[in-house]
């Protein structure tokens, strides 16, 4: 009888846990890893996830795209499109990884494979007041 009282508090502890984390909403998402803040991105990129472009990247981001001509974009263009393109999912299969991370900085590069090509982002991350930024993204296509 007693272990089956302390199943059921174990379960309703980890229910109670669950609904409270899930209960968070976007925009109160803190970016307190360089995980949480390239997840933020993607979102933002793949799946028109708009909720937190504001937090997500620095006063002087700026965005660098790599080609014949090459393109620049500043934060204020960058959170403009991505706007644009709430809720619109892009048909790529994307995969990152933290090439270096340090304490207050880190680089990450993001793939994104669509069935005729591949965009590769390389982005630096920093930390400012605890939080992680996007500051730079250098595109590539393939």
């Amino acid at each position: 009888m007693k272990n089956l009282v302390k199943t059921f508090v174990a379960a309703a502890m980890i229910a109670v846990s669950t609904c409270s984390m899930a209960s968070v909403k976007p925009e109160e998402r803190n970016l307190v890893t360089a995980d949480l803040a390239i997840d933020e991105y993607v979102g933002a990129m793949t799946e028109g996830q708009v909720t937190n472009l504001e937090k997500l990247f620095t006063a002087d981001f700026n965005q660098k795209i790599c080609g014949k001509q090459d393109l620049k974009h500043s934060r204020l263009e960058i959170i403009e499109f991505l706007k644009k393109q709430k809720g619109i999912k892009l048909n790529c299969r994307t995969t990152t990884q933290i090439v270096e991370e340090l304490p207050d900085y880190a680089i990450a590069k993001v793939t994104m494979q669509f069935d005729d090509f591949a965009k590769t982002d390389l982005i630096t991350l920093v930390k400012e007041n605890g939080t992680w930024k996007i500051s730079k993204s250098v595109n590539s296509y393939k």
